[in-house]
């Protein structure tokens, strides 16, 4: 007998649905999105937890076509945006109670899009009671995504072009790693203790833009993404898409991911390898 949930045996998702789904985020990205990309002004952002956090007419009126669409397409299930949760934060303590929730992060990178740099994406990712199990990463600005299930592996695809599968790096030494850390999103005790961890490393910056760093991941261009902030629109999908594409992705003390945790320090990584000399490098951060 067992406490666990059962494994799925079929896609969360049909391949047709998976295909409406893409659509509709295609759709969004060209009525809402790219005609405002370099139109809105650093004036006209609005801000949210700090002067860093903004958010655009984009991300709001996208958000509210995505949530339309999807729950049009899935009626019975929970449709969860990073701008609904911002203005109800209850919203977010649902996705974990859900059979089947969407969530979405409408223009990830709002930084980035406010400041003209084409950098940003749209995030959507299916859970079952707060386990990932589809990913979708899009880049409104090359057309193109990556996508995964639980079932089928990561794969690039564009509308021009046939499916590719995208696979992480092979890790290597602790010298030779490259990845993404939310550094100055950690707390200052944290900085303190990462700060003199750095230099070892060959190099760990941070794109304001969880869509595409994990993308990046996916595709063998770096070897780790590291996070403690662990907003769920920023890296459901990006987990469930490093597991997919053959890399290893879960909580720094060993939890798996789920959506419920908020508190933590969320590792996703090249290899198994790689993953445990990341670990046993910021160990620090389990006692802080």
């Amino acid at each position: 007998m067992t406490d666990s949930l059962p494994i799925p045996l079929s896609a969360p998702l049909t391949p047709a649905q998976q295909t409406m789904l893409v659509n509709l985020v295609r759709r969004a990205a060209r009525a809402e999105i790219m005609p405002r990309f370099r139109t809105v002004t650093r004036a006209e952002a609005m801000t949210k937890s700090g002067p860093h956090d903004l958010v655009t007419e984009a991300d709001h009126q996208a958000e509210a076509m995505l949530s339309r669409g999807l729950q049009r397409m899935f009626p019975h299930a929970l449709i969860v945006g990073e701008e609904a949760v911002a203005a109800k934060p209850a919203l977010r303590e649902d996705v974990s109670e859900a059979e089947l929730a969407f969530i979405i992060d409408p223009v990830d990178g709002t930084w980035n899009f406010v400041h003209g740099l084409p950098l940003f994406g749209v995030i959507i990712a299916v859970t079952r009671f707060g386990r990932p199990v589809l990913g979708l990463l899009y880049d409104p600005v090359s057309d193109d995504w990556i996508i995964a299930d639980e079932v089928n592996p990561a794969r690039m695809a564009a509308v021009q072009g046939s499916e590719r599968p995208v696979r992480v790096s092979s890790g290597g030494a602790l010298s030779e790693l490259q990845g993404y850390m939310h550094y100055y999103l950690m707390t200052q005790a944290r900085q303190d203790k990462v700060a003199p961890l750095l230099p070892a490393l060959a190099r760990c910056v941070a794109l304001r833009c969880s869509c595409h760093e994990y993308r990046l991941l996916a595709q063998g261009a770096v070897d780790f993404v590291l996070s403690d902030v662990l907003n769920p629109w920023d890296h459901a999908a990006g987990v469930l898409i490093c597991r997919q594409a053959g890399g290893v992705a879960r909580m720094l003390d060993g939890r798996d991911y789920n959506t419920s945790i908020t508190k933590g320090v969320l590792l996703s990584a090249a290899n198994e390898e790689t993953w445990t000399s990341l670990k046993d490098h910021f160990a620090c951060l389990l006692d802080i």
